[in-house]
């Protein structure tokens, strides 16, 4: 942790300058008398260091101005009042005494690292870096100046110039630890992100207690997408810090991102155990568990929250998820209805519970009941959505069609509604009113993944504008390259374009992912068929009868081949 205080102090401005000031102006200095010749100057500045030490800061100005007038030609008085206004924060005064200072004497290295550091507060980063660079030409050993450029070379954008300092100190002080992580941190901010990691762990060899650059060597192979590197930096810093908590969450959110739950899990349990996590420790911890089907587990965590949090309404939906999930409908819909109109979570609340009055063959009862929910929220589309959606669940296409036409006027601009009203003209057979209402959606929203699938796997369908599709489904995959059902759309629009080969590629693909939808799985044998494989073609198809004994297309193909092969 020290070490972490030390990079932050090396690179400080303003909220450092007193320390830094008293510390180039009074001790790091060389002996008072080197500079000043006249024997009463001498005695005034030694006074007026006294009275710094006790805080009587205009005292030692008074002093410091005495001596001045003693011993005109002195830097070091100048340099003195310098750090005396520096500790009153008066930066203006503190610089005006060190361009005196310059004036008397240009090549005094005191004066300017006086002036970069009270520079670089008034955040003038190109003048201050002017005063550095010269500190450096005038004592190229003093390490800390070329941190200080640097960093100035930083906040001026001016990158390249500041990795250049920082190599030079490297050089210069090969053990300079604060030197390899500011290059780190440097070439991060260049977006070089490949190049940073050396140097972060080079700066921890030097410094093994160097917090800060082992956050930043984690945050850096996780831009990368070097997640296990990142997880494993991430453990080495809570090893050293086990208290941590914001390290331990962090670590808790990359386990997550990369499917780790039970490691995730563990780790917020001990965050928990020792009060370290708070309720959001806790809410994850219901989620795993909740993901992990461990439905009883993920209720008894979450109504423990609900007890300190009564009005957490979001947990309550949780709960109502878990039931859901469990199989417990009953009581799912007893914790749904529970969530009041107040809440964020309530009109998706409402969703769940028509669905499920549905599931239970209650259709009338999730009608009338959306019917109520829209009385009292006519301004409102969620509950016109679900409704329709109710009404498609049947195969009642014209009454779901008839609830959405007739709000049209009312939300004329909703992606939302035109994309379900596309939706249900498609299973009508009308599919110039589909694609309408998807072309609309795409000029409310061009970058709606599902409606440019949506749309391309339309075209590939009915065998038209398939270049067009192409390029649609092309976008959606970019959006969203592990969705299978998208991969699934570009490959048969590859496929109705004879291009079998980049269609075998993308269907195969989907089908890793999605294994037992049977339109993918047909898909795939189609282009195996396609290309004369037709042992792979007969085992899709055949996997597509055990999925679905009905299906007299698969049973067709078989057929077919087999004719064609001559198998029996």
């Amino acid at each position: 942790m020290r070490a972490r205080i030390l990079a932050i102090v090396a690179v400080s401005a303003l909220s450092s300058a007193c320390a830094t000031t008293e510390r180039v102006a009074m001790a790091d200095a060389p002996k008072a008398h080197a500079y000043i010749a006249d024997s009463r100057a001498m005695y005034l500045f030694s006074q007026a260091r006294l009275n710094t030490l006790e805080g009587d800061y205009d005292g030692a100005l008074a002093l410091l101005r005495a001596a001045a007038e003693s011993d005109p030609e002195a830097p070091y008085i100048h340099n003195a009042m310098a750090g005396v206004f520096l500790k009153m924060n008066n930066l203006p005064a503190a610089l005006a005494e060190c361009e005196t200072a310059l004036g008397i004497d240009s090549e005094n290295f005191q004066a300017h690292q006086l002036a970069g550091n009270i520079l670089a507060a008034m955040k003038r980063d190109k003048e201050a870096s002017v005063h550095f660079k010269k500190a450096i030409e005038l004592n190229d050993k003093k390490e800390e100046i070329y941190l200080h450029l640097a960093v100035s070379y930083v906040k001026s954008f001016d990158y390249e110039e500041a990795v250049n300092v920082l190599k030079k100190l490297i050089t210069v002080a090969p053990e300079n630890a604060f030197g390899y992580y500011y290059l780190g941190k440097t070439y991060d901010q260049m977006k070089l992100h490949k190049e940073a990691p050396q140097y972060y762990r080079k700066a921890i060899e030097l410094k093994p207690d160097f917090d800060q650059a082992m956050i930043d060597l984690a945050v850096s192979l996780e831009s990368q997408g070097q997640t296990g590197d990142a997880i494993a930096a991430y453990r080495q810093l809570l090893e050293d810090n086990p208290k941590n908590s914001s390290i331990a969450q962090h670590l808790v959110q990359l386990l997550i991102q990369q499917r780790r739950l039970e490691e995730a899990l563990s780790l917020l349990k001990k965050l928990d155990e020792n009060n370290q996590g708070g309720l959001e420790a806790k809410r994850k911890i219901g989620l795993i568990n909740l993901e992990l089907e461990r439905f009883d587990e993920a209720i008894a965590v979450f109504e423990s929250i609900l007890k300190q949090e009564p009005e957490a309404h979001q947990i309550r939906f949780y709960i109502g998820n878990a039931y859901e999930e469990k199989g417990s409908i009953d009581q799912a819909i007893a914790e749904y209805l529970k969530i009041p109109t107040s809440s964020f979570n309530y009109f998706e609340a409402v969703g769940h519970i028509a669905f499920l009055y549905r599931d239970k063959g209650n259709v009338e009862l999730a009608i009338s009941y959306l019917k109520e929910i829209i009385r009292q929220n006519p301004e409102r589309l969620e509950p016109y959505l679900f409704l329709s959606g109710v009404y498609d669940s049947q195969s009642k296409f014209e009454e779901g069609l008839t609830v959405l036409t007739g709000i049209e006027l009312k939300f004329p601009d909703d992606p939302a509604l035109q994309f379900r009203l596309g939706v249900l003209f498609d299973k009508q057979g009308k599919k110039q009113e589909s694609i309408a209402r998807m072309k609309r959606v795409l000029t409310l929203t061009p970058d709606d993944p599902q409606a440019l699938n949506y749309l391309g796997y339309t075209y590939a369908e009915m065998g038209e504008n398939l270049d067009e599709g192409l390029q649609l489904l092309k976008k959606a995959n970019s959006m969203r390259p592990d969705d299978g059902f998208i991969m699934d759309s570009l490959g048969w629009v590859y496929y109705k374009l004879k291009r079998y080969d980049e269609a075998i590629k993308y269907l195969e693909n989907a089908y890793e992912l999605i294994d037992e939808d049977t339109t993918v799985i047909s898909h795939l044998a189609d282009a195996y068929a396609a290309k004369k494989d037709y042992k792979n073609a007969l085992e899709l198809y055949r996997r597509v009868l055990q999925l679905d004994t009905e299906n007299r297309d698969a049973a067709e193909k078989i057929r077919k081949i087999k004719t064609e092969t001559g198998e029996k």
